[in-house]
């Protein structure tokens, strides 16, 4: 069967698990079937899910779901082992599969069915966009937000309830609803599925189609690693063991490139400070660590340097150009010239390094292999700091990323000797400057001269206007047209083709889009907002813990009785509405005393997780106008 035969029965499922009520709801992705399963005390449709699940491996079929391989399918291999259970016996199991302890890795992986033991094919959507990842964690809920879904539900019955008959069909079209959800974000995933298809069919034997981009990078390098004889794992008693250098302290001195020298007396100052330096982890080594060169802050930190002007535009006139110069995948870049390797592992590791980039340059941009390549050298790097990984060597980790900063400030410290040159920004992989026309021959000649000592090579892109609040807030126009958004006047991103990031809160989106139109184009705020088309852009989003609740009271500040609401709950700012507040649990401190903290402090709101409960005539403009004038007026 081809892919896509096989894509075509793809199949959206999720679970609800009671203490007395097991739900399962199915929707097929393509065609508008749908199924419902229940084990109750009024029905055990133990035997027909068995069925289905059979049914849809005879078809070669597979299972999409969210979160589905931490939650769902080891609670329903349990029953799929089993032939027959009750809706108690399951909920046993994914209590037990909750309570694992996220931090063990052991407890972590004890539930997790392995694919050779999986009764159908599992496409987990939380895994491929990399949602397990702590930093980025998303849930269901808010990508009904991001998707705009006409209905944001939240759990109707509390977790541990013992379900009544009557609460049974309220139960079960949460489930359904949640299905749709993952139906509809399955759709938005085809690109990623597809890409992980085509590794899937040349690199056959591992789980690829639930791995993340950063796995399918590391995956990838260690399988040429292993092609070349490279040792990753041990195997004794306790299984597999991932090779490692741990180390109880790093000196400083040594992962620095010994030919590094400053001219400059405050990169030279930090430079000294460095070298004296001994660490024994290394988060928080670089805390506080500044320079201030060329007129600008430069802060030293693990994951890159960081310096910008702030709250200032900066455009080119016929006399200057804006000129963003930088190394793409600067740190892999890095680690790859230098020859940094984990200790465990021989030399040979480098060239391998080095030729996943080499063979990346002989496929065209957009094929998988290509991108395989690209995800294998940033995962290189990226786990060599990751204690779970057979690449774990944090001197790696100091050398390339202590190197790279330092790198940068060889290069600024020379470019600044131009006359006329302003540095403009520095953020981890690369500087803008702003550089007059007469003095481009001799920054390229800097350049060229760094490009040299370093064994890298640069890359160009020029702006006309960029509009910096600071390092991690701007918005700036290449000189073809294409926009560059970072933090809060961020909607979309260019090079992922427009596309909206899912790991992010898209609430209000019609702030950071009118402070576009105003910046760049001259747009008025009050009008621009107040004629704003879509309703959408208006929508936020407040998202509460399950040990915390979230309440409504009358609007205007009137005293009233406190309403519950959804943990997660749309809304916009209204005219006329009501307050929201979290009231969340006490603190130690102050123990028996709960926590009532507004939403919008001072601001009527409109509910909506129903889009019809939404009313455009209803939006309170003021509220608007005044988070965009927040973004431009310190910038006009």
């Amino acid at each position: 069967m081809g892919d896509q035969d096989q894509m075509n029965n793809d199949i959206a499922w999720d679970i609800e698990t009671y203490p007395n009520v097991f739900t399962m709801a199915v929707e097929h992705c393509w065609m508008p079937f749908k199924w419902a399963f229940e084990i109750s005390p009024w029905r055990n449709d133990s035997r027909e899910i068995v069925a289905f699940f059979r049914w849809v491996a005879a078809s070669k079929g597979r299972m999409v779901g969210f979160n589905s391989l931490n939650f769902d399918y080891p609670t329903t291999h349990y029953l799929l082992n089993a032939g027959e259970l009750s809706a108690g016996q399951l909920y046993s199991k994914a209590m037990a599969i909750i309570q694992s302890n996220d931090d063990e890795e052991a407890g972590r992986f004890y539930h997790m069915v392995k694919p050779s033991d999986r009764h159908v094919q599992q496409i987990d959507l939380f895994k491929v966009h990399h949602f397990d990842n702590r930093a980025r964690s998303t849930s269901l809920k808010a990508l009904e937000f991001a998707m705009r879904s006409d209905h944001v539900e939240d759990m109707p019955i509390p977790v541990g309830t013992v379900i009544t008959q009557d609460q049974l069909p309220v139960l079960k079209s949460y489930n359904a609803h949640d299905v749709s959800e993952t139906k509809k974000f399955y759709h938005y995933s085809l690109e990623a599925i597809k890409f992980r298809e085509e590794l899937l069919a040349k690199h056959p034997g591992k789980d690829w189609l639930n791995f993340s981009d950063v796995k399918i990078g590391v995956e990838f390098f260690m399988e040429r690693l292993e092609a070349a004889g490279v040792q990753c794992y041990t195997f004794g008693p306790e299984g597999r063991k991932p090779r490692q250098t741990r180390r109880a302290s790093i000196a400083l001195r040594e992962a620095i490139l010994p030919w590094i020298r400053f001219e400059n007396p405050e990169f030279h100052r930090v430079h000294q400070w460095l070298l004296q330096q001994v660490i024994t982890e290394t988060k928080g080594v670089f805390e506080g660590v500044t320079a201030s060169v060329g007129g600008i802050e430069f802060v030293f930190g693990l994951g890159g340097i960081h310096a910008s002007v702030e709250n200032e535009v900066i455009r080119c006139d016929p006399d200057t150009d804006i000129v963003d110069i930088d190394v793409e995948g600067y740190y892999p870049s890095t680690a790859i010239a230098q020859g940094f390797k984990p200790a465990h592992f021989p030399a040979v590791f480098s060239e391998i390094y080095a030729g996943l980039k080499e063979e990346r340059a002989k496929y065209p941009k957009g094929t998988s292999i290509n991108k395989a390549l690209k995800l294998a050298g940033n995962g290189a790097y990226g786990n060599s700091n990751n204690q779970f990984s057979p690449l774990l060597d944090p001197m790696m980790t100091m050398q390339t990323t202590l190197n790279g900063q330092l790198l940068l400030c060889l290069l600024v410290e020379q470019l600044i000797k131009i006359t006329g040159l302003r540095v403009v920004q520095a953020n981890t992989d690369g500087i803008t400057v702003k550089c007059p026309k007469a003095h481009r021959a001799h920054m390229a000649a800097v350049i060229t001269w760094w490009e040299g000592i370093t064994k890298l090579k640069m890359e160009f892109a020029e702006y006309d206007v960029m509009c910096i609040r600071d390092v991690n807030n701007y918005i700036a126009r290449y000189t073809n047209g294409k926009v560059k958004r970072i933090g809060a006047y961020e909607w979309k991103h260019e090079k992922d083709g427009g596309r909206l990031r899912w790991d992010q809160n898209h609430s209000a989106l019609v702030v950071p889009k009118v402070a576009e139109k105003v910046l760049l184009e001259g747009a008025p705020i009050r009008e621009t907002v107040e004629q704003w088309p879509d309703l959408y852009d208006f929508l936020l989003r407040v998202k509460v813990p399950r040990t915390s609740r979230l309440v409504c009271v009358g609007g205007n500040g009137a005293a009233g009785v406190q309403e519950p609401l959804p943990n997660t709950t749309r809304y916009h700012i209204a005219k006329q509405g009501v307050r929201l507040f979290k009231i969340m649990p006490p603190l130690a401190k102050n123990p028996g005393v709960y926590r009532t903290i507004g939403v919008e402090s001072g601001w009527n709101v409109r509910v909506c997780n129903d889009i019809k409960d939404a009313d455009r005539a209803l939006i309170d403009s003021d509220y608007y106008v005044r988070e965009v004038e927040k973004l431009c007026n310190i910038l006009r």
